[in-house]
């Protein structure tokens, strides 16, 4: 069969090296794909938000199944698009997506259903301004739609609110929604499900790293790194997770009229109340994805097929006993305004084969490899515990340079210790 990935970032690059391993896949095709994914995929070089060709590229070499990596084209309605056609594609629909690209929407469906939930209000940005002075601090206000990760911000006191809201006047054009939430306090988990609008399966877990520096410091970036599986996550606690959060999600969206396919990734706090979501995406997270599915033993061509024929249910997903953990490598200046076109040496050298180095933001030039993200490269490493797991990530990393090279040295560490 022919697949199609949509995305050219270090998730889409982890999606394509476990894609490329299914028997099923006959030919592979990465839009637009990076230097590094072409080790795996044709590129084709069409960006994520050029609908209209995308969808007359698979339509045109008859591809089979189109998969979606980020989130943007799920706002454009990608999926309703190929699927009016009759094209095979998985992911959420526009209207189902929105449980990500709208906080404003994902909250009050929360509200609606009595999916576990931070107290918050909706106002406008000059009406948030107005609030900072009688609200009870610490707060975390939230912009409205797409934010490329950033659109959160923690605010401990008046001056902290009233500079985070400069910031996300920045991020957005659209200031019209902003949330003010109440803040929790507790350890945040990433859990993953798929589901075909009906039947879930978790995915299990991760932890991520928002913030640039070690120790939690600093201001939020798309991620630092991750681990999988989160020790945090029980038998237990998952089978409430998937009580409390994923089937109440899913029902709550088909009861709207916009049934959810796809992988859902709930952003959860544990608090000493119980789970909260703090967020949803309608798809991979990143880096997770580059800690999690390298654990993942079962043919993911196979569990996506399922899922588009409603079969899901009768699909087992097995997975590596190992611990797994990715450090994501940034350009100087990142998450501000950041360094391009250094020259990276190492990725080259023999690593151990548990190792593996997904490319998030790098090029190739006159046979050098160069940065051009703010991300550079996700060192994700396996072992028979996150510990092992972590010890192969840094050591591959010492082999590995470019100018102002930045990574944090804590991956993973507070859950070890």
């Amino acid at each position: 069969m022919k697949v199609l990935v949509i995305g050219g970032g270090g998730r889409e690059h982890a999606l394509v090296w476990k894609i490329a391993k299914s028997p099923l896949v006959t030919q592979l095709f990465c839009a637009p794909g990076s230097d590094a994914i072409a080790t795996f995929a044709e590129l084709i070089h069409i960006p994520v938000d050029d609908i209209d060709r995308l969808v007359s590229f698979a339509k045109i070499r008859a591809v089979d199944l189109t998969v979606v990596g980020p989130e943007l084209p799920l706002a454009l309605e990608i999926v309703d698009r190929f699927q009016t056609i009759g094209l095979r594609i998985f992911g959420p629909t526009r209207a189902a997506a929105q449980i990500e690209t709208s906080k404003v929407f994902s909250k009050s469906l929360m509200q609606k259903y009595q999916i576990p939930t931070a107290k918050s209000e909706v106002v406008s940005l000059a009406e948030a301004y107005g609030k900072i002075n009688s609200i009870e601090m610490p707060i975390v206000l939230k912009v409205d739609g797409l934010a490329a990760g950033k659109g959160v911000v923690i605010a401990h006191n008046k001056d902290e609110s009233i500079e985070g809201l400069d910031q996300l006047k920045k991020m957005s054009d659209d200031t019209s929604q902003i949330i003010i939430e109440e803040f929790l306090e507790g350890e945040e988990i990433s859990f993953f499900a798929v589901t075909d609008g009906t039947y879930a399966i978790p995915l299990g877990s991760a932890q991520d790293h928002k913030t640039i520096f070690d120790g939690d410091r600093g201001p939020n970036t798309g991620g630092m790194g991750a681990f999988s599986p989160s020790p945090l996550v029980t038998p237990s606690l998952e089978k409430e997770i998937m009580t409390q959060v994923i089937h109440p999600t899913i029902q709550a969206l088909s009861k709207e009229g916009s049934p959810y396919l796809g992988v859902l990734y709930a952003g959860l706090i544990l608090t000493k109340q119980g789970i909260s979501v703090l967020e949803f995406n309608a798809r991979w997270g990143d880096p997770e994805a580059q800690a999690l599915i390298p654990r993942m033993k079962t043919d993911w061509v196979e569990v996506m097929e399922a899922t588009l024929d409603g079969r899901l249910h009768e699909m087992k997903i097995e997975w590596k006993n190992d611990g797994s953990v990715c450090v994501v490598l940034s350009s100087g200046g990142y998450p501000g305004e950041y360094r391009k076109g250094d020259i990276i040496s190492g990725i080259e050298k023999k690593m151990s084969p548990q190792v593996n180095i997904f490319h998030a933001g790098t090029k190739r030039e006159e046979g050098e490899w160069v940065t051009k993200g703010g991300r550079v490269l996700g060192i994700s490493a396996l072992g028979k515990n996150l510990e092992v797991a972590r010890d192969q990530a840094y050591s591959a990393i010492k082999n590995i340079f470019f100018d102002e090279m930045h990574y944090r040295t804590d991956i993973a560490s507070k859950i070890i210790e």
